[in-house]
This record gives C-alpha cells, sequence and structure tokens, in this order.
C-alpha cells in the first residue's frame, strides 16, 4: 500500500516536472526600463530600479562614441523609447529604438550629415541563426544592439512598446 502511494506521488512529481520545464517561463516580468552599458556588452532589463535580467549583447563594427551619422556603424547613445516592434524584419525579431531625436537632427543638421536611423534590439540575421555562437562574439551591426534569438525572445516579451531605454557608453 505505501508502495503504491510512494509511486501515485512519484509519478504525480514526474508530471509537474515535464510540465515545468516544456512550458516556456509564466514568470516573464515586464521592464519599465532598459538599459544598454556598451563598455560591458550587457543589456539590463529594469524594473522600479533594478535589475530584473541581463543579456549579452554586441554592437556595430564602431561602437565607441555616439552615433553622429549614417554609415558610421556606431550605437547611439542617450535616452530613447522603444516605439515599435517588428516581427517581420531581416533579423529575428526587431524594437525599434527612437533615434534620431531632437538633439541627434540637430547634431546632423550642424555637421551637414544624415543622422542615419532604423536602429533596432534584434536577434541574429535570419538564416544565419545558426552561427549565433559566433556572431555574439563581435560587433557585427551596423549601429544596432543583437542578441542571441533566444535571449531576444524574452526580452520581446518583457519589453512593452513605449518602454525608455538608456544607451550608455
Amino acid at each position: 500500500m505505501a508502495r503504491k502511494i510512494l509511486s501515485k506521488n512519484f509519478k504525480k512529481f514526474l508530471i509537474f516536472l515535464f510540465i515545468f520545464l516544456i512550458t516556456p517561463s509564466f514568470a516573464i516580468t515586464p521592464a519599465d526600463m532598459v538599459v544598454v552599458k556598451k563598455s560591458e556588452h550587457r543589456l539590463y532589463l529594469m524594473k522600479n530600479g533594478k535589475v530584473i535580467k541581463s543579456y549579452h549583447v554586441v554592437f556595430g563594427k564602431n561602437p565607441k562614441g555616439h552615433k553622429i551619422k549614417e554609415g558610421d556603424s556606431k550605437t547611439p547613445e542617450g535616452l530613447y523609447v522603444l516605439d515599435y516592434k517588428n516581427l517581420n524584419s531581416k533579423f529575428y525579431k526587431s524594437i525599434h529604438i527612437s533615434y534620431p531625436n531632437k538633439q541627434d537632427i540637430e547634431r546632423a543638421r550642424k555637421l551637414h550629415v544624415n543622422p542615419g536611423g532604423d536602429i533596432m534590439i534584434h536577434g541574429q540575421k535570419n538564416g544565419w541563426e545558426m552561427f549565433s555562437f559566433i556572431m555574439q562574439r563581435f560587433n557585427w551591426t551596423r549601429g544596432c544592439i543583437a542578441l542571441s534569438n533566444k535571449d531576444m525572445d524574452e526580452v520581446w516579451k518583457s519589453v512593452k512598446v513605449g518602454t525608455p531605454i538608456k544607451i550608455l557608453p
């Protein structure tokens, strides 16, 4: 009898464990801010001023300094907003950063250059997913912030349109 009860409880435990392991996390905490530290190659999801999760990221080929003009392969620095999501990107999911802002446009105007745009947080280039372990070891974007596809899924779920993003040197 005791063996039957133990066996029944063990089966329940195995079912629970199986469901827990195959079910995507229900506890995705919505971030109220995203902070990117270029010098650390980290993207931080924040909630009430505390880090809830962090991810390794890579940037443009020329990551030091603020983006000034189109084609400089720099990732902008400053405070922006994540203003829309795109499932039909050339990359695995993308979230648009509101670069250029008024200051960026004014700076570019004074320098007689185009500030560029189309800066995103995104996963790997479609068709290149299998090379993520290599691609995440060097800066390869044209100024965007790139994560592995797995990490992009988590960021995608945690970040809502309208979330502020602070990009630091």
